[in-house]
């Protein structure tokens, strides 16, 4: 997730761009460029670091042109520098080009532009636009993109300009945001409402499929094939403070809702259409390596602990190597018993995690392999780490996480179908289908965020209470002690998650008549079981809200309500099970009147032992 910006009109150009960048700034904060028209020359400046970087750059320089674009970034491809900042320009820095998304195909496009003598200067997969217009370029800017379009794979918006072509700014999405904000007398280009707020609220929503030529005074919106297409406007009536959150109360909800995105951007370009074949271009363990593995160990701390638990159930069950999870600050003082043929995987969301960071320079000093799963490109964790699955969930501004745990548990996934390929651990068919589910989880978790005010009228159940419990069996109870965590660390609840067979083992003493009780029962094996377990809750009169997947109705009769849930693989089940969870939690928090995108004595990122 990056932030683009564009002005065309008869105002100076960057300050515009800098103030909307500065809205867009929660999209993506590892580096900022400009680039901008003056006098048919193109002025690109560019910064890593923090907006306010950039400028410092460009503070006391003379740019005063009317034409331009600007981008703040979040690494996908490249780690952070100036070199790897947008904007991206040609061989001969005529055309420049901002991206957010990810273009699947950008290493064979870059050696065959690399053949036909372009020169890169970064390792974006973005830098391929440019180049790729520079070779197709005839005279006509939108026609050069158009041709681009039918060379690249993947998820993308971008915007171009061009010293040819100083009279216009050519945008393109496919299934990244981009809207346009419609002036008078000049125009306005952006990844998000809230960086054109101050100058209008006129705008044309810019669909999947559609280039926009975008000058000062008019805007020609056409599809692929170049067909017209009328655009209606929409006029946005959202305070700026809603804007910047995409309309949602709290940044939490929104990212809960961003999930499925997230999901796609996570698993892009990391399966083959053809074979199935997974690709992770940073894991670099081979076949003879992965063979000898006797012990996997998961290290995380919090949300992504939770997620590990997740991958010791899925790669114990698929891959049949033993895994252990731990908790990053118990590990790195317990004296772990790890060598060369263990492979240790950390889990960080920032990759600046200090107690896993301490694990994992622990394990390297053991002689272990260390692979990181992470959001953060050219964090400490990505740097210091042997292989590494970045997770593409864009930012995550609200403590409690979310969609950072969800494409944690997709990169879990493509890590274990990698290893069960290259082992030959997996069955064709077994193969075939979960890969099929796997694709199928984006669309099956939108369906679940459709069912948010059905699970709101569940709230009731819990607000005025200050406990509550979670249960589950198997990856159920990885699941639930996600879920009890997320209640407790926003609405101030105490939530307790137990293994249900564990009930009879005391913690049935606390069981009161209507104490809010989650019960989850996704797991067909064990789904019995759980099943027997409610029964012993409500013998004592508990408040139980079951979650089962669709066409399991039998559970009515035995929990007060249930949420029903698409079908899927077994072992995905994790990522449609904790929207429910996620979704219950901000609700109960809201009706408590929490801070829920920053909840007490917590931090984002705990960088402090």
């Amino acid at each position: 997730m990056c932030g683009i910006m564009g002005y065309i009109g008869k105002e100076n150009a960057v300050p515009i761009l800098i103030e909307g960048l500065k809205k867009l700034e929660y999209r993506g904060y590892d580096s900022a460029g400009i680039a901008i028209l003056e006098d048919r020359e193109l002025n690109v400046s560019k910064k890593q670091g923090k907006l306010h970087r950039l400028e410092e750059e460009i503070r006391g320089n003379v740019i005063a042109g009317h034409v331009g674009i600007g981008h703040t970034r979040w690494a996908t491809h490249g780690s952070p520098s100036d070199a790897n900042s947008h904007p991206h320009s040609d061989c001969h820095g005529n055309i420049a080009v901002v991206h957010n998304g990810i273009i699947e195909n950008y290493l064979s496009l870059r050696e065959w532009l690399t053949e036909k003598g372009h020169v890169f200067k970064s390792e974006t997969d973005t830098e391929v636009l440019p180049h790729l217009i520079e070779e197709y370029y005839d005279g006509d800017l939108r026609s050069a993109v158009q041709k681009v379009l039918e060379k690249v794979e993947g998820s993308f918006a971008f915007a171009v300009c061009a010293k040819a072509e100083p009279d216009k700014l050519v945008v393109a999405r496919q299934d990244s945001p981009l809207i346009l904000g419609l002036g008078d007398g000049e125009n306005f280009i952006a990844s998000d409402i809230p960086a054109i707020l101050n100058h209008t609220r006129n705008t044309y929503i810019l669909n999947d499929g559609e280039i926009a030529v975008v000058y000062e005074d008019h805007v020609k919106v056409v599809d692929f094939n170049g067909n017209p297409i009328n655009k209606e406007i929409f006029h946005v009536e959202w305070d700026a403070v809603a804007a910047e959150k995409g309309g949602f109360e709290h940044f939490m909800l929104k990212e809960i809702f961003e999930q499925p995105k997230a999901i796609r951007e996570t698993l892009s370009g990391r399966i083959s259409d053809q074979n199935n074949t997974i690709t992770l271009d940073d894991v670099n363990m081979t076949k003879e390596y992965m063979a000898n593995i006797n012990k996997i160990a998961i290290v995380a701390c919090g949300t992504a602990f939770h997620a590990g638990l997740v991958g010791k159930y899925v790669m114990e069950k698929t891959l049949g190597i033993p895994v252990e999870t731990d908790i990053a600050s118990e590990f790195r003082y317990r004296d772990p018993l790890i060598n060369d043929k263990t492979l240790v995987i950390v889990i960080s969301q920032s990759g600046e995690t200090a107690d896993t960071l301490a694990a994992l320079r622990e394990a390297k000093r053991k002689g272990a392999r260390v692979l990181a799963i992470t959001n953060v490109v050219g964090s400490s964790v990505s740097r210091e780490a042997d292989d590494i699955i970045f997770t593409w969930a864009g930012p995550e501004i609200a403590v409690a996480s979310t969609k950072a745990y969800i494409t944690q548990l997709i990169a879990i996934y493509l890590l274990t179908l990698f290893m069960g390929q290259k082992l030959e651990l997996i069955d064709m068919e077994q193969e075939t289908e979960l890969i099929s589910q796997l694709r199928n989880l984006p669309k099956q978790v939108e369906e679940v965020l459709a069912k948010n005010k059905e699970i709101y009228e569940l709230t009731h159940e819990f607000e005025n209470w200050d406990d509550a419990f979670f249960i589950g069996r198997s990856l159920d109870y990885a699941v639930a002690l996600e879920g009890s965590l997320k209640l407790k660390e926003i609405s101030y609840i105490h939530a307790e998650a137990y293994a249900a067979g564990e009930l009879k083992h005391g913690t049935l003493a606390l069981i009161v008549p209507k104490i809010p009780v989650m019960a989850l029962c996704t797991q067909e094996e064990v789904y019995d079981k759980t099943v027997s377990n409610i029964k012993e809750i409500k013998a004592r009169e508990a408040n139980v809200i079951a979650v089962a997947f669709e066409g399991k109705n039998e559970i009515e009769k035995v929990a007060d309500k249930v949420i029903y849930l698409p079908r899927t693989a077994t072992l995905l089940a994790p990522v449609l099970t904790v929207i429910p969870l996620q979704l219950i939690s901000y609700y109960v928090a809201v009706q408590r009147g929490a801070d829920v995108d920053k909840p007490r004595n917590l931090a984002k990122s705990v960088t402090v032992e």
